[in-house]
């Protein structure tokens, strides 16, 4: 489990395709206490440290998780967002992150607005469904705030901080982004498919305030 609050900005050093396709990050604060077999989200995406190095970790990647995320199209040198799973009794600063990306969007826009940065994201329907106006998204990894809900897509605004400390404002028009929704609504989605068997229902969901 993960907060969505980006530690750092590591460095793909190198790729290992093959049989047991890996990736080899270089980094610095996320090395601070982390040992074989640990979690760390690379843009989002929850994988398994297999080795470590000096100033860098290396760990596999799954022929599905280079698929339906933006880790397949990585190449030596390209930044990513790195966060290490979150510690008990350790802050919660954005929302609770799996790092089970729910699918990749593009980047359709960035604006500057006042101080802050505004991004356009358009996103697929199946995602879409689950995203809403004032809630939350992981965007390759960040906790961020749909400010806006659009027919295609959602706009996230970046304060001046977050602008220093995510890859997301330097991504260029057309980038793909690792998305996972807020788990919540997929729970109550699958709670509300099971009404039929005397569950929770729609009606009851709104009478309490969650609909």
């Amino acid at each position: 489990m993960f907060t969505g609050i980006v530690e750092e900005i590591g460095q793909v050093q190198r790729i290992e395709r093959g049989g047991r396709s890996a990736l080899v990050v270089g980094c610095a604060t996320v090395l601070g206490d982390t040992r074989i077999g640990d979690s760390i989200a690379v843009n989002g995406v929850c994988l398994t440290v297999a080795s470590l190095g000096h100033g860098s970790f290396t760990a596999n990647v799954q022929p599905v998780t280079a698929r339906q995320s933006n880790l397949g199209g990585l190449r030596p040198g390209d930044p990513v967002n790195l966060e290490r799973s979150l510690a008990a009794g350790q802050r919660m600063g954005g929302h609770y992150v799996q790092g089970h990306v729910d699918g990749t969007g593009q980047v359709v826009s960035t604006t500057g607005e006042g101080g802050s940065v505004v991004i356009r994201i358009a996103a697929p329907a199946d995602v879409l469904r689950y995203v809403v106006e004032r809630g939350y998204v992981s965007i390759d990894g960040a906790s961020l705030t749909v400010v806006r809900l659009r027919p295609a897509g959602f706009d996230v605004s970046l304060v001046y901080h977050t602008q220093q400390t995510i890859t997301l404002p330097a991504r260029p028009a057309g980038a793909h982004v690792n998305i996972e929704v807020d788990v919540i609504g997929k729970y109550v989605e699958r709670l509300v498919g099971q009404s039929a068997g005397g569950g929770v229902s729609l009606d009851l969901l709104r009478r309490n305030g969650f609909a």
